[in-house]
């Protein structure tokens, strides 16, 4: 018979807890949802919601933004199967729990600052401006996952492989990770523009 577990002892994949993980950037907490789950899949019911996406765990937001259009497009489980392999090369490498290393790329690739269009009498200029919290976590994750695929094309490497390496290089601020590039390029440019 089916087993009910108390909220407390949900851990992701049946081996991470959520327990330890911590978000250390205060702007960023309130927008990342840590609630014990054991698959990452909420079966669409976010969709279409306005705000509803701050519910969906963090790690299927992930998993969802890696399946863009193209190769990958729709192909949940596969993409499920490759974090979740992905996760236990995080564990074997850094020995750190995977979710805890995935929360500080995404704090490490969430930009501050980027600019805007502002026309006065049709001369158009680009002015920096701070950026939201919830498109903080959303550029985050979508220069992450660009990153990740851009690196899969014509690599010999398994695509579990390529999302550990991003992730560990994102968490540890290291310009190697395509997210943490893209938002030095963003505030550099933001900066510029003050």
């Amino acid at each position: 018979m089916f087993e009910v577990k108390p909220m407390a002892e949900l851990l992701l994949f049946n081996k991470y807890s959520m327990d330890d993980v911590e978000v250390k950037d205060e702007g960023l907490r309130k927008y990342i949802n840590l609630k014990p789950i054991i698959l990452p899949s909420s079966g669409g019911r976010h969709a279409r919601q306005r705000f509803k996406k701050n519910d969906v765990h963090v790690v299927e937001r992930f998993i969802n933004k890696l399946m863009r259009p193209g190769k990958n497009s729709g192909k949940k489980m596969k993409i499920i199967q490759a974090t979740e392999t992905a996760f236990e090369l995080i564990q074997l490498k850094t020995g750190q729990n995977p979710v805890q290393v995935l929360i500080n790329a995404i704090e490490n690739s969430a930009p501050r600052e980027e600019t805007t269009r502002v026309s006065y009498g049709g001369v158009a200029q680009h002015q920096a401006v701070d950026v939201a919290p919830i498109r903080r976590v959303d550029l985050s994750l979508r220069f992450i996952t660009e990153g990740i695929i851009k690196s899969s094309f014509g690599n010999i490497k398994s695509l579990a492989e390529i999302i550990a390496d991003e992730l560990i290089a994102g968490a540890n601020n290291d310009t190697s990770s395509q997210g943490v590039r893209k938002k030095q390029e963003l505030e550099r440019i933001a900066y510029s523009a003050r």
